[in-house]
């Protein structure tokens, strides 16, 4: 299927220079003299090389055509992770790298979404949103009331986060998965 350069947006997979390769970053540029371009920080699924590169809003970008597939997460054994298909109990196993920081964010029976390219797993991708313990965090120092005073947590799966100075140890948190950013704190 094909886009328009400006249509380019990270998670995004695409076929360019006889490659397949993932969209990491994506900004729109509008330079004061000359046309419009995005500018693509892009990766190679088969190389792992990375490639920045300009697309103007005229050219045409040809996008994989994924299939996806509902999978359950069952547990993480050495550098791999099993899913079960929910419907035909088919189980699969990924390496674990695949995910790289997100794979901490998995826990059991959370659904997630396996995209495929040419029957070879691409992507996994998680809920937008998953809930999370904080495990210990920073004292609050008194009289700090900058808009922005966010602290250090480290939650138990072992990634660290800013949350606001309220969240203390043992609270439960909302996290996007997509950043790995505080959403908000869940009332127990």
């Amino acid at each position: 299927m094909k886009i328009q350069g400006n249509e380019i947006k990270p998670g995004m997979i695409i076929e360019f220079n006889n490659d397949h390769w993932t969209v990491l970053k994506a900004q729109h540029v509008k330079p004061g003299k000359g046309g419009a371009f995005n500018q693509v920080e892009l990766k190679s699924l088969s190389k792992g090389t990375k490639l920045n590169q300009r697309f103007r809003s005229s050219e045409n970008v040809e996008r994989a055509q994924l299939e996806e597939k509902k999978f359950n997460f069952l547990y993480s054994s050495d550098n791999e992770s099993f899913f079960m298909e929910p419907k035909t109990f088919e189980q699969i196993s990924l390496k674990t790298n695949l995910l790289g920081e997100k794979s901490k964010l998995l826990t059991e029976n959370l659904e997630v979404t396996i995209s495929y390219l040419e029957d070879k797993p691409m992507s996994v991708e998680l809920p937008n949103n998953v809930e999370c313990i904080v495990e210990n965090t920073e004292g609050v120092v008194k009289g700090q009331t900058a808009a922005s005073s966010y602290k250090t947590a480290k939650l138990k799966n072992g990634i660290d986060v800013m949350v606001p100075p309220f969240i203390e140890d043992g609270d439960k948190i909302i996290l996007d998965t997509r950043s790995l950013e505080y959403v908000k704190k869940i009332n127990q």
